[in-house]
């Protein structure tokens, strides 16, 4: 078998090393809340065992799947989406004071996870057909008018930070498509400038914001999550406190075993464990970006193009986040916080990404096609 036509191990590997430290850091980051909340120290952790299954199978079958097939349900997929999306303003349960989830039996299901990975197909989708025909401003439209509707309802709910995800994919795959670069930045400026006004628009928005700029300034009401994120981290030092011994998840890190792993995992593990954590993050990118440069057609460039920046594009908000170098936003971090819609959904893009580096190329096609140089 050619090389081209196996799966990147680079990809599998990194992806099932950071599930299986997320499992373990689900089960310690997640164990006093559990109790807490539900009795059970394992709770958050056996959920966990069970969506990554089910992620598990996702993968596997959208792996065997040729991805040429995604093009048919690229809009009836968004469409269904936008009807999640929708459905949750009206029958989701309020949670925070905020209305992101649909209840489903035992388990929460998040639609506006599922739009991410729908959009990436519907862009790709888009974008391919347009090949070498995006040079003008008013092309950008119809992408814009994708994204546009799905964004307005995950503002609504409101979520921002997944609604800056869903528009920085939209940037990224259009430079990937070979817009121009001032079109780019032109959107960006304007981007930021929506993204300013919104943010001062709540209040919840703008104290998130204030926070960020100075947490210490109220270390014990705005600013209290993330400067107890800094001391967890701070903890932790050079080789972390040990496996389990953290002392900020009981109950000092808000979200210790979602959002704010990444503290929980700083203290116990150190300096040198999330060092772990970044570099296995850069292998999938990289090795995401060289299934990119690969793909046998202008379709899948675009779409392990899009995967691979929102993989890398939300890690980054994340880490940001938890560390202080950017406001707090509510994004979960790729594979290892808890939560089942993002594990299930992320896991059937990683199966997506699989698939294009498994296809051939039009040379290898022609060969298998023919038998065979020489038959």
């Amino acid at each position: 078998m050619e090389e081209r036509d196996r799966p990147d191990a680079l990809i599998i590997a990194a992806v099932v090393g950071l599930l299986a430290l997320g499992v373990v850091m689900v089960a310690s980051a997640g164990s006093v809340t559990g109790w807490v909340e539900h009795q059970d120290p394992y709770y958050y952790l056996k959920r966990q065992l069970v969506w990554t299954l089910i992620g598990a199978a996702a993968m596997a079958v959208c792996a065997r799947l040729d991805y040429h097939a995604l093009r048919l349900a690229a809009m009836p997929g968004l469409s269904l989406s936008l009807i999640l999306l929708a459905a949750v303003l009206v029958v989701g349960p309020e949670i925070g004071g905020a209305r992101r989830w649909i209840t489903l039996g035992l388990f929460n299901v998040q639609p506006s996870e599922l739009a991410k990975v729908l959009l990436i197909v519907t862009l790709a989708a888009h974008l391919a057909a347009r090949e070498g025909k995006m040079q003008r401003w008013q092309d950008l439209l119809l992408p814009l008018l994708h994204v546009l509707p799905p964004v307005l309802l995950v503002l609504s709910q409101p979520d921002l930070g997944t609604s800056l995800v869903l528009v920085a994919i939209l940037g990224g795959m259009l430079y990937v498509a070979g817009v121009r670069l001032r079109y780019l930045l032109a959107g960006g400026l304007a981007g930021f400038v929506a993204g300013v006004i919104l943010i001062f628009s709540a209040d919840y928005r703008r104290v998130r914001f204030l926070a960020f700029l100075d947490p210490w300034a109220d270390a014990t009401n705005t600013g209290y999550q993330l400067v107890q994120s800094l001391i967890a981290l701070g903890s932790g030092g050079w080789f972390g406190v040990g496996l389990g011994a953290s002392r900020q998840k009981w109950l000092y890190v808000p979200n210790a075993h979602t959002d704010f792993i990444f503290s929980i995992l700083g203290e116990e593990l150190g300096l040198v464990g999330e060092i772990v954590i970044l570099a296995a993050f850069a292998a999938l990118v990289l090795a995401g970006i060289r299934v990119a440069a690969r793909a046998p057609d202008v379709f899948g460039r675009l779409l392990a193009a899009g995967i691979v920046g929102w993989f890398g594009l939300q890690t980054l908000v994340n880490l940001g986040a938890v560390t202080g170098l950017l406001p707090i936003t509510g994004v979960p971090l790729p594979f290892l916080s808890y939560g089942g819609s993002a594990l299930v959904v992320s896991l059937a893009a990683v199966g997506i990404l699989w698939s294009i580096a498994r296809a051939p190329t039009g040379a290898a096609r022609a060969t298998r096609r023919g038998g065979g140089r020489g038959s």
